[in-house]
């Protein structure tokens, strides 16, 4: 069963998902798992966009769902957290990091017509360990050779992508809730360019990490910065907006209800 990001409509253009609509919806989640269960399901999972603490709300709330594995708040959670539900049985609730940096690998014995074990690992994905694939790589590397025009300036994707614009001295990434040192690279480079004296950057806890002695490409810009929503303005506020502004991405995160939470950072 798939679960998409409730707050979508919220968190990009509307435009982009105008005749949409979502939300996360525990009685149509209930329903979906019903249906499963009368075609014949066994095992019974959902593939979800809500976020952990959300998750483990739903968990509680859905009966005959087996495992959540879940996104948006981008956790490395080493092993699924056991959720009872009403009818008394368990579901998992797991997250598995961000950027294919691990896969979770949940397994079932199943027997009897029953759940009697799981086994769960989070395996690291090590890239230069693995066989390229072919048709791919190919694929990738046709993309990345194009040429591009933006805003009447033509150029090699590559090339444009390769470009090293500075060589950090610290390790830059992004992970926690309020700033990781991408996050204070990027509030420093629009307080510099802005000539503010306060920058708000959303935070996603994604993003390629770069280690110290390493050249920050454009490509590694990009990673950072590539939304479907990358205004950037310059605004006169007052302390008391500052405050509600403050308060309200705390709000987001922090909500003692979880279905209230959106997950986003700043």
């Amino acid at each position: 069963i798939g679960q998409a990001f409730p707050y979508t409509p919220i968190a990009n253009p509307r435009w982009m998902v105008e005749q949409w609509s979502f939300g996360i919806r525990p009685d149509d989640m209930q329903e979906t798992v019903n249906d499963a269960r009368a075609e014949g399901a066994e095992i019974v999972v959902a593939l979800s966009h809500n976020g952990m603490d959300v998750d483990i709300k739903m968990a509680g709330m859905v009966e005959g769902l087996d495992a959540i594995m879940g996104g948006h708040t981008h956790d490395a959670v080493p092993q699924p957290l056991p959720v009872e539900h009403p009818d008394g049985g368990t579901c998992l609730v797991t997250n598995a990091g961000s950027n294919a940096k691990f896969v979770g690998v949940l397994d079932f014995d199943f027997r009897d017509g029953a759940i009697r074990d799981w086994e769960y690992r989070l395996v690291p994905v090590f890239a230069e360990m693995l066989p390229e694939d072919p048709a791919m790589a190919t694929y990738i590397h046709n993309m990345r050779n194009s040429e591009v025009t933006w805003k009447g300036e033509t150029f090699n994707m590559e090339e444009k992508l390769s470009e090293e614009l500075a060589v950090t001295e610290d390790l830059l990434f992004r992970r926690g809730n309020f700033n990781g040192t991408f996050d204070q690279l990027i509030c420093d480079g629009l307080i510099e360019y802005n000539d503010a004296q306060i920058s708000f950057s959303p935070g996603f806890r994604w993003g390629t990490t770069v280690l110290p002695g390493m050249p920050i490409t454009f490509e590694h810009v990009m990673d950072q910065t590539g939304l479907t929503y990358p205004e950037m303005t310059r605004n006169a506020f007052t302390g008391a907006q500052i405050k509600e502004i403050l308060e309200d991405v705390a709000d987001n995160l922090y909500n003692a209800d979880p279905f209230y939470q959106h997950g986003g950072d700043m």
